[in-house]
């Protein structure tokens, strides 16, 4: 078995976090989660408060290294998700290793119920992709059509394994989840999760606030999620009192945080 890496962040160069989370494989979906040490996955509601700039410096670099960005339509709304944009040395990053300056931007729907005119939307610099059950009405997706590109698949939920199916076969490869808890919970009983990573923050918020991954059908039922998958832990970092864990499914990648000692 690979030996786990345990390190401090503040130690690490942008170079080594960059190495440090390099995919194993070229199709792979990751997931990027924050949560309370007693296992909140939200505070008053949202995940921001509990994110620091420790797991921020973590979350960026995810988001370089991804070609598409999955979030549901709840978290996007919730959280104020803006246009798909990263800092200057993020894009030249991309850049020096063929990349477009910025990943994609894919939003989950059930409903269709979003804003065309969301900025989201309008000023995203790459085309965003939205991704939704099949059945849905044509009048609600037109207008989402005319500033998104529509991956429609699924009948009353989306099927997120022909979702993912599809955005690879647009290239979209390396794809980064960011939640919610709802579509991480989808994802898993999917079997599509190759890899975890999650930031425990030194804070406890008690009873109340659901798990990072949560359950939902299109009719309000239970889903089952299947068998529990095993995970390999792969790092350990540490900041700020914040645990930085990196979680796969299988023994690839071991070289990868020797790169990053």
């Amino acid at each position: 078995m690979a030996q786990v890496l345990y390190r401090e962040l503040d130690e690490l160069t942008d170079d080594e976090v960059y190495a440090a989370y390099a995919p194993p494989e070229p199709d792979w979906l990751r997931v990027n989660f924050v949560a309370s040490a007693d296992g909140a996955a939200a505070l008053e509601g949202l995940s921001g408060p509990l994110s620091g700039e420790e797991d921020k410096r973590v979350f960026k670099v995810l988001r370089a290294r991804c070609d598409v960005l999955l979030a549901g339509s709840g978290t996007v709304r919730a959280e104020g998700y803006g246009p798909l944009v990263l800092s200057p040395d993020r894009m030249a990053w991309r850049r020096e290793r063929g990349l477009p300056e910025v990943p994609v931007m894919a939003i989950v729907s059930r409903s269709g119920n979003l804003d065309p005119a969301a900025g989201i939307f309008t000023e995203a610099p790459r085309r965003p992709v939205l991704v939704c059950p099949a059945d849905l009405p044509e009048e609600r997706l037109a207008p989402l059509r005319r500033v998104a590109d529509v991956v429609a698949v699924g009948e009353g939920d989306v099927d997120l394994a022909a979702a993912v199916a599809a955005l690879r076969g647009r290239g979209l490869r390396q794809i980064l989840c960011e939640g919610g808890p709802h579509v991480f919970g989808d994802l898993v009983a999917a079997d599509l999760v190759d890899e975890l990573d999650l930031t425990l923050s030194p804070l406890l918020v008690g009873a109340g606030p659901i798990r990072i991954a949560a359950d939902h059908t299109a009719n309000g039922g239970h889903r089952e999620s299947g068998p529990p998958r095993p995970l390999v832990l792969r790092h350990v970092l540490e900041a700020g009192g914040n645990l930085i864990l990196r979680y796969v499914r299988s023994a690839g990648g071991s070289d990868t945080e020797a790169n990053a000692r």
